[in-house]
């Protein structure tokens, strides 16, 4: 197989560029075709976020007020995106490697990076859905006001901001085996939520947590929604920018280790 993977990434590279388009999004379909049938990811990862929405914005926050039901727009949107990337990507992307599905893209001449930029789409969509949703609820039940370019403006924001936690997931779904990567998601998950303020406003917790929550991807991610609404912290946008284009380094780096660690497995 290593002897006819060059060969094959060659011949790939000779392809139209018509041809390489056509196969992304084709596996893009199918990965999102896949990943909408399966009901407990697909059901989980889109209502979660609502759920815990509907239940603490429109139900529980002072009777369903703008200012909080916009607020957590921002918020749980970010909570949502992270969990559509590191569930769809991460969990997803483990199980089919135990399964030896990776090894069985990798000897076939698709493109290298189809299989990946696929997933990448996928969660992307997922966020969209999201992010509709919860805006959705909250201008037809929780009275949000917003111009439609900041409802553009977030969305745009929670959706791209879906890419730090694509390559989380990658990282993980090289380093988890598929047993223990439901559990060590949800170990990574709900203590990112917590501690970057997305279910109780950062200004809130401990000075100990308010700081190690500048270190923390969702803390950037959801500052950038919040300032889109003017109720950021009036922090550097450039720097929470900066901060989600080096945590994307870090996981990428950290997954390419993981990438290498298998190659030496099953080449030596």
């Amino acid at each position: 197989m290593s002897a006819a993977t060059p060969v094959l990434n060659e011949q790939a590279i000779r392809r139209p560029q018509t041809d390489v388009l056509r196969i992304f999004v084709k596996e893009a379909k199918y990965e999102f075709l896949k990943s909408i049938r399966l009901p407990i990811f697909a059901v989980s990862t889109i209502l979660l976020p609502v759920m815990f929405y509907v239940l603490f914005g429109l139900l529980l926050g002072s009777k369903g007020s703008g200012p909080v039901t916009t607020f957590l727009v921002a918020t749980y949107g970010t909570f949502g995106v992270m969990g559509a990337a590191l569930f769809g990507f991460g969990v997803g992307m483990t199980i089919e490697r135990g399964q030896g599905w990776l090894e069985l893209k990798r000897a076939s001449p698709m493109p290298p990076y189809a299989y990946f930029a696929a997933k990448v789409t996928t969660s992307m969509i997922f966020s969209l859905i999201i992010s509709v949703l919860l805006l959705t609820l909250g201008v037809v039940f929780g009275g949000v006001h917003l111009q439609a370019i900041q409802m553009v403006k977030m969305v745009v924001i929670l959706v791209c901001g879906s890419i730090p936690f694509c390559a989380l997931g990658l990282a993980i779904g090289y380093f988890a085996k598929p047993n223990s990567a439901p559990a060590m998601v949800n170990l990574i998950y709900l203590p990112l939520s917590f501690l970057s303020g997305l279910w109780i406003p950062v200004q809130m917790l401990p000075k100990t947590l308010q700081h190690i929550a500048t270190f923390l991807p969702p803390y950037h991610l959801s500052q950038l929604a919040l300032d889109v609404i003017g109720v950021g912290r009036g922090e550097s946008q450039w720097w929470h920018v900066r901060a989600l284009i080096g945590a994307t380094l870090l996981f990428m780096g950290l997954a390419r280790i993981g990438y290498q660690r298998d190659q030496g497995k099953l080449y030596g």
